[in-house]
């Protein structure tokens, strides 16, 4: 390990390889590049402490370097033991950021990198499943007064802090960035789609094609792994709770049945619900020999991989792919029931994370703008702000769309004129 008073990497000599990435992940970020471009000028963000608990990708690296563009002082760490990229940490380091983070973090080093966050007196805090946001109101309260407010990058996070906001421990402004739609409907659909389908391959090189791929949850994140897993042939069934989802599930064209009756037929299977031991001990004795298991919700919780190690032997096969032997069968667990697409893969693309973070850096500048009239509750950006995101999504993708005319617009407004 690299360490200094500022950072703590594994290796800083992986800075010019960092360097590089961003640099490609900027060529594919247009629409954040041009929040940048307007933050440079602008400087809403000025001596503004931000602390950040997110994936440490080329793509944060990014969202990093834009909200030091707008002013901002900037700390950050991972949200995720397994998630970040070491050649982006010690680009980060390299670029003076003050930066705590590796990947294979131990339980130990991923609390205490979480604490030299929080101890640079964070006034607006960026979160990525609600850790960084618990560890202040659990531990550090005495900086609540100084916290303009906060924003949640995933659903894990938002539904932690709407369960907060509703016991009334939550203590300061919150922004569920995940809410928006050219989050969710973008990040969560086609991003997870895609990366979680990348994070298998590169775990284990199976083809996808003829084999039965059971996805356990059929939230954005669950529609978008099930589409993909479908366009690459494979006979998709989909285990719900939710009875709306699961309808929605028949009607996309999926299998839907109990987790119980899947457990028996299934080849692959993903995680993506946000819940506690979805796949559990009972779900994995009744698996065929040979089942591979990934999870691609934040946390390592969904499927019950403790309870496995209590009455299996393991091994490591891969470098993101652990056999367990039970009852003479082999179950195959892959990033250690982490985030898949982070452990064995790089995340989503660089385009995809482009309109997350200008969410990001819009909900910051909104926390400024709005300081000392926000209740210590969970908001949503304003709907005007995610049709910008989309516009200059479109427009750095070249593509333009028609306006309404003035008599479109009235028509859309009265209701007067009708049959």
């Amino acid at each position: 390990m690299d360490t200094t008073k500022t950072y703590e990497v594994k290796d800083i000599k992986l800075a010019e390889q960092g360097i590089r990435n961003i640099e490609w992940a900027q060529a594919e970020m247009g629409a954040l590049m041009q929040v940048q471009k307007r933050y440079a000028k602008e400087k809403p963000l000025k001596g503004i402490r931000v602390g950040m608990a997110l994936h440490v990708t080329k793509e944060t690296a990014v969202l990093v370097r834009t909200l030091q563009a707008a002013g901002a002082d900037v700390s950050i760490t991972g949200c995720n033991p397994l998630s970040a990229q070491d050649d982006v940490c010690a680009a980060l380091a390299k670029e003076g950021v003050k930066i705590w983070a590796y990947k294979g973090e131990t339980k130990e080093d991923y609390y205490r990198y979480l604490t030299h966050v929080i101890k640079q007196k964070p006034q607006i805090t960026i979160d990525d499943g609600c850790d960084l946001v618990a560890e202040i109101h659990n531990k550090f309260p005495e900086l609540i007064k100084d916290i303009i407010g906060g924003c949640e990058e995933t659903t894990t996070g938002v539904i932690r802090l709407r369960a907060m906001e509703q016991d009334k421990a939550l203590r300061y402004p919150m922004v569920a960035v995940n809410e928006s739609s050219t989050k969710h409907l973008m990040d969560n659909f086609k991003g997870t789609g895609q990366s979680t389908i990348d994070g298998i391959l590169r775990a284990t090189n199976v083809i996808i094609a003829g084999k039965t791929f059971v996805v356990c949850g059929y939230g954005d994140c669950g529609k978008g792994v099930a589409k993909r897993a479908q366009g690459m042939d494979a006979n998709v069934v989909v285990v719900e709770v939710d009875p709306f989802r699961a309808l929605q599930a028949v009607m996309d064209g999926f299998r839907v049945m109990p987790l119980e009756d899947a457990s028996h037929i299934g080849d692959i299977f993903v995680t993506v619900t946000g819940n506690k031991n979805v796949i559990d001990v009972k779900h994995m004795k009744l698996m065929k020999d040979g089942a591979i298991l990934a999870n691609s919700g934040h946390f390592d919780a969904e499927i019950n991989i403790n309870g496995l190690r209590k009455i299996a032997t393991s091994r490591k096969i891969r470098q993101f792919m652990d056999e367990f032997m039970l009852d003479g069968k082999r179950v195959y667990i892959l990033g250690e029931g982490r985030l898949i697409n982070l452990a064995a893969a790089e995340g989503h693309p660089s385009m995809i994370m482009a309109m997350s973070f200008c969410n990001q850096a819009f909900a910051c500048e909104y926390l400024v703008k709005n300081k000392g009239k926000l209740q210590p509750k969970v908001y949503v950006l304003p709907k005007e702000r995610d049709e910008e995101i989309a516009r200059l999504q479109l427009a750095a993708m070249g593509i333009t769309i028609d306006t309404l005319t003035p008599e479109q617009k009235k028509y859309l407004t009265s209701w007067q004129e009708g049959t």
